[in-house]
């Protein structure tokens, strides 16, 4: 049963009825400015929704009267600033790409704007400062150690093209044997092989003499064709250096064993369907820039 306001002396305040321990609820009306400035909000939500965009709807939202739209806003802004940079984008697609280091004005827009694209689209992969993260296969942009190259006309084709996609026609392509999974080495061999491999990259490390052996034997007949005699790789084929430090998916033994084993098989995407061709040589220039170019 409801309790029923009770009715108090002339200038006190009603109460609900409810006592709790013998405190009344008092039932004090709100102030009537409160009570007005919360009804002016309403009349002002139905109008602000009648006047500009705000019910959304199946493919987009009500226009409102006064067709206001943030989004036309930022599409004529990037329109305006396209326009005022139409000249020196012409001029950085014109211009060879060894040559825009040698305008500073070029030089100076493609680094600003290189920046800008890498900041958009690649510090996902190889973080914001280009380092990269070693171990999980995404390289380090700011050593001299390069895959497929680093020279301005290499980092160019593989940004705009990318490394072993299915979207591209002239993507990087190279593609290591699984040793271990295709059986075309034993656990035994693999084990030698690895020691040998560690041997080169840390060669003031003690190694099993008697495994780095064997190992040379079997880097010899199934390694040497791509990563050369003496693991200094080769960049035509993307195959890695391995007799340094560097390395895209660790160089533990435990590492090494396992790109033996399954082999590795990182995929770039192809840039060149995504940036203009001022985005991409910006970008390029913006990563030759960065410490590691050739």
């Amino acid at each position: 049963m409801c309790a029923k306001p009770v009715k108090k002396e002339p200038r006190q305040v009603e109460t609900t009825g409810h006592v709790w321990d013998g405190i009344e609820e008092l039932n004090n009306p709100m102030p009537r400015w409160w009570v007005w400035t919360f009804y002016a909000t309403i009349v002002w939500g139905i109008g602000y929704s009648v006047a500009y965009p705000a019910w959304p709807l199946i493919t987009g939202a009500t226009p409102g009267l006064l067709g206001a739209s943030t989004r036309a806003d930022v599409a004529v802004e990037i329109a305006r600033v396209d326009a005022a940079n139409a000249e020196i984008k012409a001029k950085l697609v014109a211009a060879d790409l060894n040559g825009i280091g040698a305008d500073p004005d070029l030089a100076a827009y493609a680094e600003r704007a290189g920046a800008a694209v890498f900041r958009t689209n690649c510090t996902t992969c190889h973080g914001s400062g280009a380092a990269g993260f070693e171990g999980k296969g995404y390289p380090n942009l700011l050593d001299d150690d390069w895959l497929w190259g680093g020279t301005m006309e290499d980092i160019y084709l593989t940004i705009a093209h990318g490394i072993r996609n299915t979207t591209d026609a002239d993507a990087r392509y190279s593609q290591m044997p699984s040793f271990g999974a295709d059986e075309l080495l034993d656990e035994t061999q693999i084990a030698q092989v690895t020691e040998y491999v560690l041997s080169m990259s840390q060669p003031e490390e003690e190694h099993d003499a008697a495994l780095v052996a064997e190992g040379a034997v079997i880097f010899a007949e199934n390694c040497a064709a791509c990563h050369m005699e003496d693991g200094s790789g080769d960049k035509t084929q993307g195959a890695p250096a391995l007799n340094d430090r560097i390395w895209l998916y660790g160089g533990s033994r435990e590492a090494i064993t396992a790109s033996i084993n399954v082999a590795r098989f990182g995929v770039m995407p192809n840039w060149n369907v995504r940036l203009s061709e001022d985005e991409l040589r910006a970008v390029a220039f913006y990563v030759h820039g960065s410490g590691g170019g050739e």
